[in-house]
């Protein structure tokens, strides 16, 4: 796919002379596409003038990179070079190196995940991030250049020169010394705000990252080997820490000792953690016990991801009371697949009836059925209620909360996305949804039915309804 911006100055045939016409610039996306020979060169000379240029998943060799390369030599203009998915190997990147390094290049983000990447091409990139202080993105992920990789890449980081915001290194065959080696980053280079080390086995190592990660507004440490015994050093971080906003740190075992500690740094006043994720880290309904306390009294924790954890009933409800306190500020709920029952949509729907701040509400893969679906229903139909998104894919719901749904959906609820995927209503039910949603006065603008078996009749209301309102998508 190729966009362009038209220049401004560009006058129709006839009109009056305008002001010279700034050359053309564009961006170059293509993605997932097989690029035949005569394709790739005919590609050449737009290369020559895009500021962005991605070419993902497109067959991207080594022999190829030298033709890219001598393309982006007449190009100064680049700003973004993405070649995600593409096995350009050391030496392809030893041949973009050459362009990037030279005196007219101005690269700003330069992505290289799952490239073939070892650590024989970590010094040519530390040359790059101290000859490029324009430089302010990096994402190396999924590419095995293990702890002495890292070693000479710290090189270029640690650099005066060098002014890099982002740092991606997921699934990078990381270890504990590599901890050690990002320590004295952290501490050299304030500048850097985003640190991406997901998918390495760093765990008892990060207390000595955390106690130097200060300045960084986002942190992303998901399946990283972290238990309870390495929360220390996390806690610690939260409740010093005056600038991290972002904090994701799924699929590791933390359980409810862990969420103890990083409940107790988060309360601390210095704490401005907005995202928290947690997703399949072994919480119970106690770990649920120490987060509502976090809930109930810090404002600025707009999201939190608890999806894939064994929550209940019970835990839903200690999260419910907290957010019903006039301190919680919370945007975004994620509970996919946290074993719930009908039992919990009572607290659900009375805590979305007094909480005006909750936006998103996923619930997807939980056997609420249809009962869960009608006390949601109650809450949600009453006055003042400002829920967006639900999401209710896979939860046993057949027409009778199809039924439910339509008479909300009639009543001009806040309501504007909702997924219902993956259930086993039939026609009835599917269709008292489309004539709900066909009244001038429901405002729902997407719908999503994956998974779902349609009829001849429903297939064409759904189409006939999705051309009459065209503000509503339904995805299917």
């Amino acid at each position: 796919m190729l966009e362009s911006l038209e220049a401004p100055g560009v006058r129709a045939a006839g009109s009056q002379p305008s002001r010279p016409a700034p050359s053309i610039t564009m961006n170059l996306d293509i993605h997932g596409e097989h690029v035949s020979d005569t394709r790739w060169m005919a590609l050449q000379p737009q290369i020559k003038q895009v500021e962005v240029l991605r070419l993902r998943l497109c067959g991207l060799t080594e022999a190829r990179c030298q033709e890219l390369g001598a393309s982006l030599q007449a190009n100064p203009g680049l700003q973004e070079l993405c070649v995600d998915f593409n096995e350009i190997g050391d030496g392809g990147l030893s041949l973009l190196l050459q362009v990037l390094l030279g005196p007219t290049c101005k690269i700003q983000k330069l992505s290289l995940p799952n490239c073939s990447l070892t650590a024989s091409s970590c010094e040519g990139l530390a040359d790059l991030l101290r000859s490029r202080p324009t430089l302010l993105e990096l994402d190396l992920s999924d590419n095995p250049l293990g702890d002495e990789g890292l070693r000479m890449l710290c090189g270029g980081l640690q650099d005066p020169q060098c002014h890099l915001e982002k740092l991606q290194l997921e699934g990078c065959q990381l270890s504990g010394v590599s901890c050690e080696l990002l320590e004295g980053v952290l501490k050299a280079r304030p500048a850097l705000k985003e640190l991406v080390l997901s998918g390495n086995q760093l765990g008892p190592a990060l207390q000595g990252l955390c106690q130097a990660a200060s300045n960084l507004e986002t942190l992303k440490l998901v399946q990283c080997g972290i238990t309870a015994a390495d929360c220390k050093g996390l806690s610690s971080m939260l409740a010093a820490s005056e600038t991290l906003q972002e904090l994701h740190l799924g699929e590791n075992e933390l359980g409810s000792e862990a969420m103890a500690l990083l409940c107790s740094g988060m309360l601390s006043p210095s704490s401005r953690l907005r995202v928290l994720g947690l997703w399949e880290c072994c919480i119970s309904a106690e770990g649920c016990r120490e987060l509502s306390r976090v809930l109930g009294a810090k404002e600025s924790l707009r999201e939190l991801n608890l999806t894939y954890n064994e929550l209940g009933d019970t835990g839903v409800a200690l999260l419910c009371e907290a957010m019903r306190e006039p301190g919680c500020r919370l945007e975004s709920l994620r509970m996919r697949s946290c074993s719930l029952t009908a039992a919990c949509c009572t607290d659900l729907g009375a805590m979305l009836v007094q909480n005006k701040h909750l936006r998103e509400l996923q619930l997807s893969s939980n056997n609420l059925g249809d009962n869960g679906v009608q006390l949601l229903c109650q809450g949600l139909g009453q006055p003042g209620t400002t829920l967006r998104q639900l999401c209710l894919g896979d939860c046993e719901v057949t027409d009778r909360g199809c039924a439910s749904l339509a008479s909300l959906l009639g009543a001009n609820c806040s309501l504007r996305d909702l997924d219902l995927s993956n259930n086993c209503m039939g026609e009835a039910g599917l269709l008292q949804l489309i004539e709900s949603i066909r009244a001038p006065e429901c405002t729902l603008e997407c719908l999503v039915l994956y998974d779902i078996y349609f009829s001849d009749k429903v297939f064409q209301d759904l189409t006939v309804l999705e051309e009459s309102k065209p503000s509503l998508k339904i995805i299917s």
